[in-house]
């Protein structure tokens, strides 16, 4: 945004972006769409919208060849997908970090939390739970599914799990075979307190607030396994759930892989200006960046309020480097981070003074609506959070099933019709109950 407010507007010059996405998302909120606080298309905003003198590139890269200064990249669907080369002057890494699994059995078929199609999967897996267990044949079976256990009792985990407990039991009223003695829900840690990123006082706090909703806590315990419809825990405790939510761990992203240049914990280790070693015109930000602390020593954490202040710093280099002048060195500490627990209550943490309670969850709100990008997208979420006061949670599960057809001729229409319903999987994966229906004499 920041070359597209000054070297963009150059002749001279093009500037290109290459996202799988064609949109932005604001991950802060994310937890806010999986527990139907906020509409899902509320927290992205169109890259096109954004970018007005920038070219967007909308698909995935493939390879990175810094040798020979060019980025294969790729797009189209089916037999219409080929591959293009763009060549680069600069090149900004800003790939990002994904989910890490440490090779655990079982957890491909758990659920994360980094995209927005992460965020619905997951409100759909919580509705479709709540519809199968009010009707279920078998009491048995309501047990592991209305069993939801969270790994990681980080920002992501904590603020995921007080939202999703607040949007079970706020919908339970609406279920008339189901109450709250059904429900459980777990929160897995690997160390004594959770939100390590703040301190113990807050932890602490923030603990006692979730075991008061209900929520079971099990500190100083890592998730072993996810099989067999059971989540096992280190200390050898089974679970029997459907529902694991992985929140505990990101590695950087694969395409770092292959690339020739020295890295630390697989991040692209960069100076002090954000350049990488031995490849002129090569930046690196965000999380897939190692960028030095110049004051505290180690490395910058991989935190949104860095990365924000790491884009405009490459931004003014990266002009200085073809227009003439200084280069910035990148230096920042962290203000203070926040997170919300549910029920309009938050712990924050702000220039070393702590808030908790309902001060720290209308500052999260605050500065995070100052934060999203475009004064449309501000305006949406304040309304929702404003109509949240006032009515309940929505329960609509958001499918992308195609309409139900068959292909006949008129005379054939005269015919007898036979049923035929198809197994909920050959339709839909997650199970949500879609059938289809084949006309005697159709093909």
């Amino acid at each position: 945004m920041h070359l597209e407010k000054t070297l963009a507007r150059d002749e001279d010059v093009t500037v290109t972006l290459v996202n799988r996405e064609n949109f932005f998302l604001f991950t802060p909120m994310l937890h806010e769409v999986a527990a139907s606080d906020l509409d899902i298309t509320h927290i992205v905003s169109p890259a096109r919208k954004l970018l007005k003198r920038v070219d967007f590139f909308h698909g995935d890269v493939e390879k990175i060849d810094l040798e020979n200064k060019k980025v294969h990249v790729s797009h189209g669907q089916g037999k219409e997908h080929h591959e293009h080369e763009l060549n680069y002057t600069h090149l900004v890494l800003a790939l990002g970090s994904i989910t890490n699994f440490f090779n655990l059995p079982g957890l491909e078929r758990a659920v994360t939390m980094k995209t927005l199609g992460d965020a619905i999967h997951l409100r759909n897996r919580l509705i479709s739970n709540l519809e199968e267990a009010d009707f279920e044949c078998f009491p048995q079976e309501r047990k592991p599914l209305l069993t939801f256990v969270v790994a990681g009792g980080g920002f992501a985990g904590v603020e995921t799990i007080g939202g999703i407990n607040d949007f079970l039991r706020e919908s339970l009223k609406f279920y008339p075979h189901l109450d709250e003695s059904m429900l459980r829900v777990v929160l897995v840690h690997p160390k004594a307190v959770v939100l390590p990123e703040l301190n113990e006082k807050l932890g602490v706090y923030a603990q006692e607030k979730l075991t008061q909703r209900g929520i079971e806590i099990r500190p100083n315990t890592k998730v072993a396994s996810f099989e067999n419809n059971e989540v096992v825990l280190s200390d050898g405790e089974r679970i029997p759930s459907y529902n694991l939510i992985w929140t505990a761990g990101s590695a950087p992203n694969p395409h770092l892989d292959g690339l020739p240049c020295r890295k630390e914990a697989g991040r692209v280790c960069a100076n002090e200006f954000l350049e990488v070693a031995g490849f002129e015109n090569v930046w690196a930000v965000g999380d897939c960046a190692a960028i030095p602390d110049i004051k505290a020593g180690g490395f910058h954490p991989p935190t949104a309020q860095h990365a924000l202040r790491q884009g405009k710093t490459i931004a003014h280099n990266i002009r200085a480097s073809i227009r003439g002048g200084g280069k910035k060195a990148f230096d920042f500490t962290t203000i203070g981070q926040l997170a919300t627990i549910g029920r309009r209550t938050g712990v924050a943490q702000i220039m070393g003074m702590n808030f908790s309670g309902f001060v720290a969850w209308f500052l999260w709100r605050t500065i995070y609506l100052m934060k999203l990008p475009r004064f449309e997208k501000q305006v949406r979420v304040a309304l929702d959070w404003t109509l949240d006061v006032i009515f309940s949670k929505d329960l609509v599960q958001f499918q992308t099933l195609r309409a139900q057809t068959v292909s006949m001729t008129e005379d054939e229409m005269g015919f007898p019709t036979t049923l035929r319903s198809l197994p909920n999987d050959a339709v839909n994966g997650n199970g949500a109950g879609a059938k289809l229906f084949e006309q005697r004499g159709a093909k």
